[in-house]
Order: structure tokens, then C-alpha cells, then sequence
């Protein structure tokens, strides 16, 4: 079992003592739970008499077979869920938990919930109907699906069939070549395909917790080749996937990695400094990067551009419901017994994030309907994991503790004080709306933390999304403000709304930031730094 935050997790006790809670106030307030029950059988009698008008929201897609609505049987079997399920929310709001309490109540009514709908059963009609046009042969199948996932992806439904691709062939297939080593990363730098390129390049930080082809995943969706067509020079990250013998690797191991890389990164293309982006907890370590470089009076960064990334722990959110003190020595004590924090960990944690989207949908798929995992690219790279070494996690951990970004000198790198007030270079944050990982309000309160200008976007799309937001999709907008208020609700109340994608927002952002433009350079690398191993390099196999 897993919980709302990738790093931290919720353990059993966690559970427990949230049910103990909701049991004393059962105990404590009898009539409370005895008008819900009443309400519940009126609620009842009302879906057996084909009165009541409850009906899934349009953003749930588990209930749409037509056989939910057209047969009299399913139509009440469904309404007297969704009576259920209302009553028991409508519980937790009357019975007078304290807000804290209250969203774990219903963190956990809503896994509960959500594990027992009607769909997930082989009363679902769209289960049956298949048993009839296989002859039987799907639940033969779903069986078989179930025991491989059993065997070999630890008790979770496969989200993806692994086999339809290959890192290197039809991913992370944009050219360029490994131009530099260390024991932490490789540094990659991609082949120009414009005559011109501006002088400045730009330097990716992938987050630790995800490996770096994100930003190079299809032709249609790399965020790397659509920097390449506007004339950048681009430099990326591959982070090393650590073993046990690199427990002690820290957020100062990869500072000083990532120095190393930028030096070498200057040194190739001749400039005095990079543009730096980093995306998640790769925000956290380029920021950290800008921090330490600002304190030691070193001029390599020109300006930061962050991806849904959260400087400021003070989160007021799902995501850091079980973040209690107890839980978060639970985790670093479980990572440093274990060495790392195995990557399928962190996936189970985010999948029980949104368990409908990315539990049952497949649980319904592969088991009931018996249909193979399906081919999906961004899932292929979600679960292509990584691990965590025990010190960074460790550090990621007392972050939530000690949110030293808000306390200036708290964090140091190399003796160095960490002080983002002092950073005082351009900055464009990105959010997106629908994260459910890295709430845009905090991110947003994160930018609060530079001196420097700042451009907020807010886009509409979720986490992964945000990232991966190409230009052409008619859906797809996002918000910009002039204005830097300290409130976000204050930013959002006067923010306009723009059509497509914030890409081309931020290349308009990033050309007047990345100096002159000059000839393209006819090979990769230098003599200092020849390219070695073709992208997309050797530790993104490991």
C-alpha cells in the first residue's frame, strides 16, 4: 500500500490509526452515522423505485458501457453505489474532524471506494459481453495476465506492453552523442538542424526520479528537438541509476556533477554560461545548482527555467497528508536499511495516487477483459524506473522537515550557504492545473523564493503533461500574469488565458535570453570532450 507522496509513501499503521479515528467518531457520534444509514435506505428505496437521478460525472469514464444506463438491473446497481459513496463522504464532513483528519478520512474512503465499484467485479457488463465473444477465452487470459503481473511486476496491474518499445530505437531517438562522463551522469549533447544557433546552449536537469528521455521521447513529442529547431544548442543529463555501493550519494554529489558538466558543456560551445532548466525534483537539484553558484560568486548560470517543481514544503495539500514525523523517519529509515529507494516503489506510490486512472482502469483491462497492457509511450517511460540513492532521499525527506529554501543558510552545498533571495536571474515556472503531484499553488509560491524577474505559467494539463506539451493540440492552453502578486489565488484572478501550447510562449522567452546567433558547429563535442557513446548514452540502459 502506498500513498499520496512518491517520496514518503503511507505505511499500514498510517491506515490503521486513520480507521481507529474514523471508528471514535462513529462511537462518539451515533446519531450521526445512524441518519446516514436512514438517508442511505431512503436513498435506496428511491433507486428501486427509478427515481433518483445519480449518475457518474463526465470525467468518469468507468461507467461508460451503455448497458449502465439502458438496463434497469445496472442502472440501480450503479446509483446504489454512488449512494453509498455519498453518504459516506457526506459523513466525514458532518462529523467534525479536524481538517487534517478529515482529508485522510477521506483519502481513505476514497481508495476503499473506489476498490469496490461495481466496475472492477466480473458483474461488469463490459466483462461479460467479452466472456460471450471469446468464448470464454478472456477470462483464460485475464487469469494469465494476473499471474505474470503477480510474478513480475509486484501485484500491479501492467500499465503498458513493454515490448512495443526500445530506448534507442523508437525512443529517445533525437541525434547527438555522449560528450562527457562522470560517475553520477552522462552528458549528452544533441546535433544542431538549423544553419544558426544562438551562442548560449541550454542545460537540461532531468528529475533523479525519472530518467531523462521525457524530454525526448517521440519525434512529435520531444521537447528536445523543438528546442533544436529554434536554434538552441542543447546539453541534457542522463543521471546514473545508483546501486547499493551509492547509498551516500547526496544532493551535493550531483551539485558538484552537474558544475563539472556545465564547465564541460562551456567548454564545447564556447560561451561564458548556460540557460538552465531543470523539471521536478531535477527543479529542486537546479535550484539548489543556481543557489550554490550564486554563493560562491560563480557566474555560469544565466537564467533558470523550472517545470512543476516545489521549492516551498509548506504544502497544504493531499500530497503531503501522511507527511508526519513518524512516517517520514519510517521512509529514510527504509531507504537506508535498503541502500536505495527502488524505482517500482515510487511507481506503485504514484499509481495509488490517481488508483481509477492508473490501478483499475488496467485491472479492469487486463484481468477482466483479458486484453494485453496497451502501447503507450508516456507509461513505457513512467515505468522504465529509477532508484533513489538513501542520502538524497534522505534529504528529500528532511526538506519536508525543515523546508530550508524558506530558511536561508539552512542548506549548504561545499560549505556554501544556499540563499534563493540572492539568485538574481531571470526565471520562467511552469505548473500545470491538474496536477495532482505538484500543486501549481506551490509552485507558484516557490517562485516567491528569487529575487529575480519571474514568469509564471500555469498550463492546463497535469504532471507528466506539462512537460510533454508540443505544440498543435487544439486542447491545450495555459495562463500568463504580468504581475507577480504573493498569493497565488490573487495571480490567478488576473492572469489571461492564451490558446496552445506555453512551448512557443517560452521559446519567445528563451531566444533573447541565449545570446548571438552563429554558424552552426559541424561536429559535436571537442577536442577536450569528443563524443564517445551515440545518444541516448550508455546509463539510461542501466
Amino acid at each position: 500500500m502506498a500513498g499520496p507522496n512518491p517520496i514518503i509513501g503511507i505505511h499500514t499503521k498510517d491506515i490503521t490509526d486513520t480507521l481507529m479515528v474514523m471508528g471514535k467518531q462513529v462511537v462518539k457520534h451515533p446519531q450521526l452515522a445512524l441518519y446516514q444509514s436512514w438517508q442511505l435506505l431512503g436513498d435506496a428505496v428511491q433507486v428501486l423505485l427509478g427515481n433518483s437521478d445519480l449518475k457518474p460525472t463526465k470525467q468518469d469514464k468507468r461507467f461508460n458501457d451503455p448497458t449502465w444506463f439502458d438496463n434497469p438491473f445496472y442502472k440501480r446497481y450503479m446509483q446504489l453505489y454512488f449512494a453509498w459513496c455519498n453518504r459516506l463522504f457526506e459523513w466525514t464532513e458532518q462529523v467534525g474532524f479536524e481538517d487534517a483528519e478529515q482529508r485522510r478520512s477521506r483519502f481513505i474512503l476514497s481508495l476503499i471506494t473506489e476498490a469496490l465499484a461495481p466496475t472492477n467485479s466480473l458483474l461488469n457488463p463490459a466483462a461479460i459481453k467479452r466472456i460471450f465473444e471469446t468464448a470464454g477465452e478472456s477470462v483464460q487470459q485475464g487469469l494469465v495476465n494476473l499471474l505474470d503481473d503477480w510474478l513480475h511486476n509486484g501485484g500491479m496491474p501492467a500499465q503498458v506492453n513493454k515490448r512495443a518499445f526500445s530506448v534507442g530505437e523508437n525512443l529517445a531517438t533525437t541525434p547527438g552523442s555522449v560528450v562527457f562522463r562522470n560517475e553520477v551522469l552522462e552528458l549528452i549533447q544533441y546535433k544542431p538542424i538549423t544553419p544558426q544557433v544562438y551562442s548560449r546552449p541550454l542545460f537540461i536537469i532531468p528529475p533523479q526520479i525519472n530518467k531523462f528521455y521525457i524530454f525526448d521521447l517521440t519525434p512529435d513529442k520531444s521537447f528536445i528537438h523543438y528546442a533544436l529547431s529554434l536554434g538552441i544548442q542543447v546539453f541534457v543529463c542522463s543521471w546514473r541509476n545508483p546501486n547499493i555501493e551509492h547509498r551516500d550519494w547526496g544532493l551535493e554529489t550531483y551539485i558538484i556533477a552537474l558544475e563539472d558538466a556545465i564547465d564541460a558543456t562551456c567548454e564545447i560551445t564556447g560561451a561564458n554560461n548556460v540557460n538552465v532548466l531543470g523539471a521536478c525534483s531535477g527543479g529542486i537539484t537546479a535550484a539548489t545548482l543556481v543557489g550554490y553558484l550564486q554563493a560562491a560568486a560563480k557566474t555560469k548560470v544565466n537564467v533558470l527555467t523550472l517545470m512543476v517543481s516545489v521549492l516551498d514544503m509548506n504544502i497544504d495539500s493531499d500530497v503531503a497528508l501522511f507527511a508526519t514525523e513518524r512516517s517520514l523517519a519510517q521512509a529514510k529509515s527504509y531507504s537506508h536499511r535498503k541502500g536505495v529507494l527502488e524505482g517500482r516503489d515510487l511507481a506503485k506510490v504514484f499509481a495509488w495516487m490517481r488508483p481509477n486512472d492508473l490501478v483499475w482502469n488496467y485491472w479492469v483491462n487486463n484481468y477482466l477483459l483479458g486484453y494485453p497492457p496497451p502501447a503507450y509511450d508516456v507509461l513505457y517511460w513512467n515505468n522504465d524506473t529509477t532508484r533513489l540513492p538513501a542520502e538524497l532521499h534522505g534529504q528529500f525527506l528532511d526538506m519536508y522537515e525543515e523546508n530550508p529554501f524558506h530558511h536561508p543558510g539552512l542548506l549548504k552545498i561545499c560549505n556554501e550557504p544556499i540563499d534563493l533571495s540572492q539568485v538574481e536571474c531571470d526565471l520562467y515556472a511552469v505548473a500545470g492545473l491538474n496536477d495532482h503531484i505538484t500543486a501549481w499553488e506551490a509552485c507558484y509560491r516557490s517562485t516567491l523564493l528569487f529575487e529575480g524577474h519571474c514568469d509564471f505559467i500555469l498550463s492546463n494539463s497535469g504532471h507528466v503533461q506539462c512537460i510533454l506539451n508540443p505544440p498543435g493540440n487544439p486542447k491545450s492552453f495555459y495562463y500568463t500574469n504580468n504581475s507577480h502578486p504573493q498569493r497565488a489565488e490573487e495571480w490567478r484572478k488576473t492572469a489571461s488565458k492564451h490558446r496552445g501550447s506555453w512551448w512557443d510562449h517560452w521559446a519567445g522567452w528563451i531566444k533573447v535570453r541565449s545570446g548571438e546567433q552563429l554558424e552552426a558547429p559541424k561536429k559535436i563535442g571537442s577536442s577536450l570532450y569528443p563524443p564517445t557513446d551515440i545518444a541516448p548514452g550508455t546509463y539510461v540502459h542501466e
